[in-house]
């Protein structure tokens, strides 16, 4: 169904579809350092503007952590009803992962916490690693994570020093595949299903190495057949929009 969609990813088609209330996705390539709700509001503020309405529907299909960049779909006025679907889709991920180290947060959010050597790592044996980390996996979500705990975010009990407990969830990788130039630095591309943690996946690679490991840099590429390659970055759309 989503071929049907059209997608504001230029000028031209911007100026086709300002019936964002009617509904419009929109690909937004999200900077480092942005929360996603964050990019959100920015969006929603900017259209009302545009529109010189007070308010309409805008809503994402799928959180990217403050620190990752890449691929985010935003879903206005009727399309915010496709969301679920769109959240439901396989994604695609390339980043970075450094081997030798664990953090509390699985990465940069927190400080080393482990330190370990990795004289004996190998390319062939990150790779074997990485390929026991594919299929379907009971994955364990980081303490520093949106889950809700007894009504409460994860994070905001971790971050308060207090103990967390997180019940493992079905999840599918489908591809976890890994570049080692530069051990202890690992640069990776995973297909994965929804709900899959990288930073997870990044802890789970260092333990099947029996060292540590944490997420340094994460990038989403691709939702279901949308790509990052199309997106524009906020302020670039928004600088079309007031254009217009």
């Amino acid at each position: 169904m989503f071929n049907k969609v059209l997608i504001a990813t230029s000028v031209s088609e911007i100026i086709q579809a300002l019936e964002f209330l009617d509904g419009q996705l929109i690909l937004i390539d999200k900077p480092y350092g942005w929360p996603s709700f964050d990019v959100v509001k920015k969006i929603r503020y900017n259209i009302c503007q545009k529109l010189q309405i007070k308010k309409i529907k805008v809503g994402h299909a799928g959180t990217l952590d403050p620190l990752a960049t890449g691929l985010l779909i935003i879903a206005t006025g009727k399309f915010t009803k496709m969301v679920d679907e769109l959240m439901g889709l396989e994604k695609g991920y390339s980043g970075t992962i450094k081997l030798g180290a664990t953090t509390p947060s699985y990465d940069l959010e927190t400080e080393v916490d482990q330190e370990f050597k990795t004289d004996d790592l190998t390319p062939d044996k990150i790779l074997l690693a990485a390929k026991t980390l594919t299929g379907e996996l009971d994955q364990i979500p980081p303490i520093f994570s949106a889950k809700k705990v007894d009504g409460k975010r994860a994070y905001k009990l971790a971050r308060a020093g207090k103990e967390v407990e997180l019940k493992s969830r079905k999840v599918q990788v489908k591809t976890f595949e890994t570049k080692n130039s530069n051990i202890p630095d690992v640069t990776f591309n995973i297909t994965c299903s929804k709900g899959t943690y990288i930073r997870s996946l990044a802890r789970d690679l260092g333990l099947e190495l029996d060292n540590g490991g944490h997420l340094t840099a994460l990038r989403r590429e691709s939702i279901g057949h949308f790509s990052v390659h199309a997106a524009l970055a906020p302020n670039s759309f928004i600088d079309i929009l007031r254009a217009l």
